[in-house]
C-alpha cells in the first residue's frame, strides 16, 4: 500500500505543478509531458553570449551543459532571445538589449533556475522501458539463471549457503539452515560489490523468488524480503568503475580521488540499512558473529581501498576491470566443472533456467512501466527543478555554506530514477568542473546508493507482492544516512575546492 501511495502521489503533484505552469504560461508543458521526446530540439533556446562562464566560477563545458536543455548558442543577437553574460552591468548588456529590446538577459548563474531538462513524456518512457529495459534484460536474465540453475542441481548454491550461514541465521532468523535463498542472496551481494550490476539483478530475482517460498503471506513483504532489499538497495560497491570513468571523461585531475570517500559513504548507507531494519525486526546486531562478519568486510574494503588508492587512475579501471570480469569467468567455470563432476546435463539445466529468466522480465513489465511513467511526468513537469531550486534558496537564506546544494539534486533523484541521478551527475560535472566540489560531491552521491523505487517496483513486482510494508520508508532512511555521510566526507576530502 505504501508503494501505491507513492506512486499516486507522483502523479497527483506532476499534473498539478503542470497545470500551475499552464496557467502561468507554459503552453507546451501538456505536450512535453506526453509525447515529449529528449532528443528533439523542438522548443529550443537560442541564446547570445557576453563574457565567459568560467568568470563565475563554471566549468569551460557549459556550453554541453546548456545543450542538454535545449540551449543552443547563437552568433547573431538578432537570432537570440536569451543573453547569457557573467556581469548584467557590463556595457556590452546593454547594447546588445538596443539591439534586441525583446531579449531577455541573465547571469550564466540564474539562468539554472530556468532550465528544465528535455525527457522523454509519458508514451516514449513507456515504449523505452521495454525497448531498451525489458528486451535486454531478457537476454542477460536468461544468461545468469541458467548458470544459476547449473549450480543449484550441482548442489554449488548450497556450499554457498552453507558458508554464509553462520551470518545469514542471526539477520535472516526466519530461513531455515541450507536453504536456497542464503546462497542467491549471496551471490546477489557479491555481484553488487563488484558492481556487476547485469549479474546482481537475476540473482537479485532469483533471491526474492526463493524468499517468496518461505513467505506465509504471499501479498505481503516478508521480514526476509526486507532485510534483503534494504541490503541490496544500499548499493555496497568496492570500485565505483562508471563513475571514474565519467570523471575521467570529463576532464578530472584526478578520477579517483572520488574512491575513498565513496566507498565509506556506500558502506555507511549499507550499515544504516541493516541497523534501521534489524531494529524494526528487534534483531540484535551486536551478536559476535555479526561483529566478526560486518569486521571482516570491513578489513577486506580496507585493504581494497589502500590498494586502489596507490594506482594511476587509468591502471585502476584496468585492475577493476580485471577484477569484476575476471571473477565473472571464473564462476561459470567452476560452475560448469562443478556440473560435469556432479555428471548432470549441464546444457539441459542451463535452458530450464534460462526459461525462468524469460518470464521473469516479462511479469515486470507492468511495474516497471508504471513507475517510469510516474517518474518521467515529475520531471517534465518540473516538480524536480521547483525542490531543487528551493533547496537552495532555503540553504543560501540560512546563510550556511552552500556549495553542498549544487551538488544535490544527483541524490534527491537517485532514489527516484538512475538515469535521471547519473544525468544530474554530468551536469554538475559540466556545469561546474570535474574537480569542483560540486563535481565531486555528486559523484559521491552517486555511488552512495541504489535506486531505491526501482528497485521496489522490480524486486516487489517479480513476486507480486503488493503490501511492501515498512520497506521504502527504511531504504530511504539507509538513502539519507548515505547522503549526510556523503556530504560530511567531502568536506573533510574536498572542502578546500570551490
Amino acid at each position: 500500500m505504501a508503494l501505491s501511495r507513492i506512486w499516486s502521489a507522483f502523479i497527483i503533484i506532476a499534473v498539478l505543478v503542470a497545470g500551475i505552469r499552464m496557467a502561468t504560461g507554459d503552453e507546451k508543458i501538456f505536450t512535453r509531458m506526453v509525447v515529449g521526446k529528449s532528443s528533439d530540439k523542438y522548443d529550443s533556446v537560442y541564446y547570445f553570449t557576453v563574457g565567459s562562464p568560467l568568470n563565475q566560477k563554471l566549468s569551460p563545458k557549459y556550453a554541453e551543459f546548456l545543450k542538454e536543455y535545449g540551449y543552443y548558442k547563437v552568433d547573431s543577437v538578432h537570432k537570440a532571445s536569451v543573453l547569457l553574460t557573467d556581469n548584467m552591468a557590463h556595457d556590452s548588456v546593454t547594447t546588445v538589449k538596443t539591439l534586441n529590446p525583446v531579449i531577455k538577459a541573465y547571469t550564466y548563474v540564474s539562468v539554472q533556475k530556468k532550465l528544465v531538462r528535455k525527457v522523454d513524456g509519458i508514451i516514449e518512457t513507456a515504449k523505452n522501458a521495454v525497448v531498451d529495459i525489458i528486451i535486454p534484460l531478457i537476454g542477460i536474465l536468461a544468461l545468469f539463471m541458467g548458470f544459476l540453475s547449473i549450480a543449484e542441481k550441482a548442489g554449488g548454491v548450497r556450499v554457498l549457503s552453507k558458508i554464509i550461514w553462520p551470518f545469514f541465521s542471526k539477520i535472516f532468523p526466519d530461513i531455515p539452515k541450507g536453504h536456497p535463498a542464503t546462497g542467491h542472496m549471496m551471490m546477489n551481494f557479491s555481484a553488487n560489490l563488484l558492481n556487476l550490476d547485469n549479474a546482481a539483478t537475476p540473482f537479485g530475482l532469483k533471491a526474492m523468488e526463493s524468499l517468496q517460498e518461505l513467505n506465509p503471506n504471499k501479498a505481503v513483504a516478508s521480514n526476509s524480503q526486507i532485510m534483503f532489499l534494504a541490503l541490496h538497495a544500499s548499493g555496497l560497491t568496492l570500485i565505483p568503475v562508471t563513475i571514474i570513468a565519467y570523471r575521467s571523461g570529463l576532464g578530472a585531475q584526478n578520477a579517483t580521488d572520488i574512491f575513498i570517500p565513496c566507498m565509506i559513504a556506500t558502506f555507511a548507507a549499507t550499515m544504516a540499512a541493516m541497523f534501521i531494519v534489524s531494529f524494526k525486526q528487534k534483531i540484535n546486531v551486536f551478536q559476535p558473529v555479526i561483529l566478526a562478519w560486518v569486521g571482516g568486510i570491513s578489513a577486506i574494503i580496507t585493504v581494497l581501498v589502500l590498494y586502489v588508492t596507490s594506482l594511476s587512475a587509468s591502471y585502476a579501471q584496468t585492475f577493476s576491470g580485471i577484477l569484476s570480469n575476471g571473477i565473472i569467468l571464473v564462476i561459470f567455470l567452476l560452475i560448469v566443472i562443478g556440473g560435469v563432476y556432479k555428471k548432470i546435463d549441464v546444457f539441459d539445466a542451463f535452458v530450464e533456467g534460462a526459461k525462468g529468466g524469460f518470464e521473469t522480465a516479462v511479469r515486470i513489465i507492468p511495474y516497471i512501466v508504471g513507475m517510469l511513467v510516474a517518474i518521467s511526468m515529475l520531471r517534465t513537469s518540473g516538480t524536480f527543478d521547483i525542490i531543487i531550486n528551493g533547496m537552495k534558496d532555503l540553504f543560501t537564506a540560512l546563510g550556511t555554506d552552500t556549495r553542498f546544494v549544487d551538488g544535490l539534486p544527483t541524490a534527491l533523484i537517485k532514489p527516484l530514477s538512475g538515469s535521471g541521478s547519473r544525468g544530474m551527475m554530468l551536469d554538475t560535472m559540466k556545469t561546474f568542473g570535474a574537480d569542483s566540489f560540486a563535481g565531486r560531491l555528486s559523484s559521491v552521491l552517486q555511488g552512495s546508493s541504489d535506486t531505491t523505487f526501482y528497485v521496489v517496483a522490480v524486486y516487489f513486482g517479480s513476486v507480486n507482492i503488493k503490501n511492501t510494508r515498512y520497506a521504502v520508508g527504511a531504504m530511504l532512511l539507509a538513502d539519507l544516512v548515505g547522503i549526510i555521510v556523503s556530504i560530511i566526507l567531502c568536506y573533510l576530502f574536498f572542502g578546500g575546492y570551490a
